[in-house]
Order: C-alpha cells, then structure tokens, then sequence
C-alpha cells in the first residue's frame, strides 16, 4: 500500500484556502494525501462546515474559551505565560492525537505561535507551512493586503506590486524561508476589496500547489 501524507489543516474564520485544500486532494492536485483533521480557534469559523461537508473530524481550541488566558486579563506577563502553556497544550494535543499528522497548513491561522508550539512539533519532524498575502520581508504580520493597498495609494508601494507566499513557519512573524511566491500587480483605479478579491483567488492556487511539493517531499523521504 503507498503511504500516504496526513495533512493537519488550521483556519481561523471562512476557510476557502482549506476548501481549496479539500477539493485539491479530491481531485489528486494534492496526490497520495489525506486531511485527517480541521483544527480552529474561533468558535464560528465557517471552516468547519467545510470540514463536516467533506467528513473530516474537527477541533475548536481557544486561548480564553479553554480557560488558558483571562478575558480580563490586560498583564503582558500573565498573557505571555497563557499563550505559552496554549502552545505547549496544543502541541501535546496534536503529537498525542491518533490523527498524527505529517504535515501542518496554517490557511487563515489568526494566531502566531512561539516556541512552546514550534519546537516539540519540529523536533518530532513535522513541518508546518503558512499562507502570507505579501511578499517576502514586505507586510510581515496582520492586514497585510491593507497596509500594501495603502502604500499604492501615496505612492510608496515599488513598481506597484504586493504578492503573495507560502513559506515555513517559524518563530519570527512571517520571516520563515518562503515556498512559493507570486506577485501580484494593483492596478490604477482598482479598489481595495477588488484587490483583496483578486488575491484571494490566486491564495487558493498557491497554498494547494505548495502543499502539493511539501506533501511529496515527504512522501519522497517515506519511501527512502
């Protein structure tokens, strides 16, 4: 029997890079590839309809929900310390869970982990990826699309073009070494939810052709 890699997708909100996913591994864009399991961290993620139309289990995990940070709590310390012992909790989850993955894609993940996620998942040889809209190095961090947008309209943003990547997760916001790159040219005239639309449709290629070449890499070092 071939082996096969077992994808862990996490999403935060509507999911539509994840059905990109689901559809892709349907029709063998994303070949020899299974999704065992949805995880997200916002209770009304339209994600996991997705997840329950296509029977693939899923897991709501919330920092407050879960009882790991106050809702109150303002202390950059206490803060610090719940979202470390939510790393390492989920972590745990994940490493423990018989739904093991191979292969973690964060597609609309609205959370940054720290090391007490990161090194136990590395160290068991798992490799996480995640979606970007910008380019390497420009718009690190949240509203990328945004601050580019904003940017072409004084001016300032070089040859008028943003982009998007794939790249590897670590622990510095959206600085790990990129997959996959596409850029993308705004157009004089174009408005903001225009732009946003035509990126979002070039999103759903990008993270199904990058998990594609991750997914055979690693089946590639399976079958050594």
């Amino acid at each position: 029997m071939a082996p096969t890699c077992r994808i862990l997708v996490m999403a935060s909100g509507n999911g539509s890079n994840f059905q990109a996913i689901i559809d892709a591994v349907a029709d063998g864009r994303i070949p020899n590839s299974t999704i065992v399991q949805l995880v997200v961290n916002r209770g009304k993620a339209y994600a996991t309809t997705r997840a329950d139309n296509s029977n693939i289990p899923w897991e709501y995990f919330n920092l407050i929900a879960h009882g790991f940070q106050a809702k109150t709590d303002k202390d950059p310390e206490s803060i610090q310390q719940a979202r470390n012992k939510y790393d390492a909790a989920l972590a745990k989850k994940i490493l423990e869970s018989n739904q093991r993955p191979d292969l973690i894609v964060l597609a609309g993940w609205m959370y940054i982990f720290g090391e007490h996620f990161l090194e136990p998942i590395s160290k068991e040889g798992i490799k996480i990826i995640n979606l970007h809209p910008a380019l390497p190095g420009k718009y690190d961090g949240a509203n990328a699309i945004e601050r580019a947008y904003d940017d072409f309209q004084a001016g300032k943003l070089e040859g008028n073009k943003t982009g998007i990547m794939v790249h590897y997760v670590i622990k510095e916001v959206d600085a790990g070494e990129p997959l996959m790159t596409r850029e993308i040219e705004i157009q004089k005239g174009e408005t903001l939810d225009q732009v946003k639309e035509r990126i979002h449709a070039i999103e759903h290629q990008l993270i199904v052709k990058a998990t594609a070449r991750v997914s055979q890499e690693i089946l590639a070092s399976k079958a050594q």
